[in-house]
């Protein structure tokens, strides 16, 4: 097998040596990094990754750092919620819960807080009844008195109806609006590689096998579709009513029964198609299958159908926007892949490893994939803004997720109940428009950077 693997690799994508491919890879890489403005684009992308992952420690309304009556304490960053200090001198044990403790009050001796000392669903009640960033706000001393107030409480992009931090809200919503994003098209490259991968590859005329084992499985799916999900509709109706680990446990119980039923009818079909008359030989229109599916998808209002499904769940989820989200967005990936492996299948290396005896599967994902993903990368870049402004639209309709989950698109919807508080407009579009165009620029830097025509 290492002498067929050294056979196989001497084809590289574009016609000879192994160092062809290493070579492209390298140029593809200097060409996007001539693109300023690209190149700009993935450190602001990195950036924002950095912020994600950060948001909760440098946005949070608990400090980095506090010494009470001579205990340390970490409570941004510690694993419990509590801590309990005993006084050696009375014996008396008091017990700070971290979250609900009234820190900017707190007579301690040190005390760190974070640069926004504020969490994003925290209300500030003495700020609330949307302050502006211009304004003037005022902080209840230690007496309850009105004084201004001090820089490192100040709200930096003001405040919602209620007193919340919009500055906050920004920077924990950068977290929300990324994981929705890359979560979802995860989901969507997953389906429309795979898929967009076996029509290339094998096409109408090249997945040949017997009328009794393609009559068998086609029955098979039927049967498979109807145990798998027709009969648990209102299992999964249900499901999406309950929450979004409930929806995602149910979708894949469904497939892992579709998947077992189909297994089963795959292996039946296999001593079915001996039988004479069953046992000519047919073509898989598997081409076919796949373009109808994508036509079908295509032709749906995606938006209204997204729409749709996330208002009927009662309780809204984050989970359930990203599988309805990743279910719809495979077309794309999947018409981009199906063409590069049409190309693919016909070149040299492709025909030395079936000459080979080397799998199906082992061809597909081993060497033809890794040379045809450059268009699926473009995809997936557009297809990441296009689910953070899914998300946003949804969430500033009020049907994305849930309320108590601060993100870019319900600090737009805080914004239309005040129109002259600019700065819930502003700020969060700001964001979005920023993220977005990110995106845009990236798939568009990866597109001019992957395209062999540009190379000279």
């Amino acid at each position: 097998m290492a002498k067929e693997e050294i056979n196989i690799e001497m084809f590289a994508t574009n016609g000879s040596k192994p160092h062809a491919d290493t070579s492209f890879k390298k140029y593809a890489w200097k060409q996007f990094k001539q693109n300023k403005i690209a190149y700009f684009s993935l450190k602001v992308l990195f950036a924002l990754i950095f912020i994600a992952l950060v948001a909760p420690f440098i946005a949070t309304d608990q400090p980095w750092y506090c010494k009470y009556k001579g205990v340390k304490m970490f409570p941004a960053f510690s694993l419990y919620n509590q801590c309990r200090i005993t006084d050696k001198s009375t014996g008396v044990t008091e017990t700070i819960q971290y979250d609900i403790a009234d820190w900017k009050h707190l007579e301690a001796e040190t005390i760190i807080f974070a640069p926004i000392s504020y969490a994003s669903n925290k209300t500030d009640y003495d700020n609330a009844g949307y302050v502006s960033p211009f304004a003037k706000q005022v902080f209840k001393n230690k007496e309850g008195n009105e004084i201004v107030i001090p820089l490192k409480f100040r709200h930096w992009l003001g405040t919602s109806k209620r007193g919340e931090d919009v500055f906050s809200g920004l920077i924990n919503g950068t977290r929300i609006s990324l994981s929705i994003g890359i979560l979802s098209m995860s989901i969507a490259s997953i389906l429309g590689i795979f898929l967009g991968a076996i029509a290339g590859y094998f096409g109408d005329t090249k997945l040949k096998t017997s009328r009794g084992s393609f009559w068998t499985f086609v029955f098979g799916l039927i049967i498979a579709y109807y145990y798998g999900f027709s009969v648990r509709s209102y299992v999964i109706s249900d499901a999406f009513a309950i929450s979004g680990l409930e929806i995602l446990f149910q979708l894949c119980m469904s497939i892992s029964i579709f998947s077992i039923v189909t297994y089963f009818f795959y292996w039946i079909g296999k001593f079915i198609g001996k039988i004479p008359f069953l046992d000519q030989q047919v073509f898989v229109p598997v081409d076919s299958i796949v373009s109808r599916l994508i036509e079908i998808i295509i032709s749906m209002p995606l938006l209204i159908l997204i729409i749709s499904i996330s208002a009927i769940a009662k309780e809204k989820s984050m989970v359930n926007l990203m599988i309805i989200i990743g279910l719809t967005a495979w077309t794309g990936i999947a018409r981009l892949t199906r063409a590069e492996f049409l190309r693919i299948s016909t070149m040299e290396y492709i025909q030395a490893a079936k000459s080979l005896g080397i799998s199906e599967f082992r061809i597909i994902f081993k060497h033809a994939l890794p040379n045809a993903l450059a268009p699926a990368l473009v995809a997936i870049a557009f297809g990441v803004a296009s689910a953070i402004l899914i998300e946003s639209s949804l969430s500033f309709l009020g049907i994305g997720v849930p309320p108590s989950t601060v993100t870019w698109g319900s600090l737009l919807n805080l914004g239309r109940e005040q129109f002259t508080a600019w700065w819930l407009l502003v700020f969060p579009g700001l964001a979005i428009f920023i993220t977005v165009t990110v995106y845009n620029l990236l798939g568009e830097g990866l597109r001019d950077a992957f395209d062999p025509k540009l190379k000279k």
